[in-house]
């Protein structure tokens, strides 16, 4: 590792365009040895390192002056234990991979996003989940970690171990992911049903969908053009009500012993479970997050509803919808709280900051918590009421990287 130069850096952008930066090194290692080489000399020279997955967020997570590494070529199934249920991969994965690989195995993700281009890495390290109210975030899956560390020194972290909880959303601070292992089950295959239902009936029908389904989620659609900003399918033909305007676009998947099909007008399938999640995104949004404990889920959403539809009714993005079991990561948005998530978007090029700023006074007044990839308002005075561990990952962050080179201007306001 003593001999490793560094090569030219360059500059990089986020899949969406609202994140860009210049780096002054660019690295693309193959393999954990080459990751521990990049940083140790990094490290040496002073310089911050990131690691970038697919550049799926919306924050400026991976932003740095120093050393970015991209993990798109550290990828690929390291190992799969049918008996114990666990597959051990390269952080560089992506999702859908990994889904298509244990699908040979006869397993399958307990669950997932509705993304799954994302680097595996990426998106556990910010918090990304699907949608259930009795299923974690997608780090909840997370048995066993390997982290690289600033002298380039490797840390296994296993079930037991109590910063494996910190570490499972760590927003690569703890060090860079080489590898997770991660705990799945049987293979199944999910149906899933989509029909359109007017605000009032989902509401009437919110808690009775979200107890009776494995998973239940929904797209609120304020005026008919919403839906076509999220390629949504036009559901009318299933619809419950005569309106196309403040609609709800409805989902419930649930296990199923039946072969797959998909009925003729598309709105019913069945398939396997990694092959239903996915849905098609055209990156021509910058979205807003928050984790609402989901005793306020239904009030919260009726405030924003208000909004969109008084104050900024120029707004016309989909409003996402979902359930998230809590969880015990440290810094996880889920932390030992149940919740909903309810995201909101604003258009490229179009100034959206008083829109979501004022979508942040209303959620935040719930003692919300934001996905770390995504845009948002939390301040350093937040974290200590949000999260009860924070000053323990504040701890552990500090003396696995006391110089700080993991930090970057983004996140050193709130983790220093």
């Amino acid at each position: 590792m003593s001999g490793t130069a560094l090569g030219p850096g360059g500059h990089w952008r986020n899949w969406v365009g609202n994140q860009s930066f210049v780096a002054r090194h660019m690295a693309k290692p193959a393999s954990e040895d080459e990751i521990a080489a990049a940083v140790a000399a990094a490290t040496r020279e002073g310089l911050g390192v990131r690691a970038a997955g697919s550049g799926h967020s919306f924050t400026p997570v991976v932003a740095t002056s120093g050393l970015l590494l991209s993990l798109q070529q550290h990828a690929g199934i390291i190992a799969v234990d049918v008996e114990r249920k666990q597959v051990t991969v390269k952080a560089g994965t992506r999702i859908g991979d990994v889904g298509r690989a244990l699908n040979q195995h006869g397993l399958s993700l307990i669950n997932q996003g509705d993304i799954d281009t994302q680097a595996l890495a990426g998106a556990l390290s910010t918090g990304t989940h699907g949608t259930g109210a009795t299923l974690g975030n997608m780090a909840s899956q997370v048995v066993g970690m390997r982290l690289v560390q600033p002298d380039g020194s490797v840390l296994t972290l296993d079930h037991g171990d109590e910063r494996l909880l910190a570490a499972r959303v760590s927003l690569g601070l703890l060090g860079v992911v080489s590898a997770y292992t991660l705990q799945v089950m049987d293979a199944y295959n999910l149906k899933e049903t989509v029909w359109r239902d007017d605000f009032a009936a989902c509401l009437e029908r919110h808690d009775e969908l979200a107890a009776t389904n494995r998973h239940f989620a929904f797209f609120w659609c304020p005026v008919p053009e919403s839906r076509h900003l999220y390629c949504l399918a036009d559901t009318s033909s299933v619809s419950n009500t005569k309106r196309d305007f403040d609609v709800c676009e409805m989902k419930v998947m649930n296990i199923t012993t039946d072969a797959p099909y998909t009925r003729a007008d598309g709105f019913e399938k069945v398939a396997y479970s990694s092959d239903i999640y996915p849905i098609e995104y055209v990156p021509n949004f910058h979205e807003l997050e928050y984790a609402v404990p989901v005793a306020h889920g239904k009030q919260a959403l009726c405030e924003v509803r208000d909004l969109m539809l008084t104050k900024h009714r120029n707004c016309i993005y989909p409003v996402e919808y979902r359930f998230t079991a809590g969880d015990g990561g440290w810094i996880s948005p889920f932390f030992e709280q149940d919740s909903v998530t309810i995201s909101v978007s604003g258009g490229p090029g179009i100034d959206y900051w008083n829109y979501l700023r004022d979508v942040d006074a209303i959620l935040r007044q719930y003692g919300s918590r934001p996905h770390w990839g995504k845009l948002h308002f939390t301040n350093v005075d937040d974290m200590p009421k949000l999260f009860r561990r924070y000053e323990d990952f504040r701890a552990l962050r500090r003396a696995l990287d006391p110089a700080g080179h993991f930090l970057n201007d983004h996140f050193r306001p709130l983790f220093a």
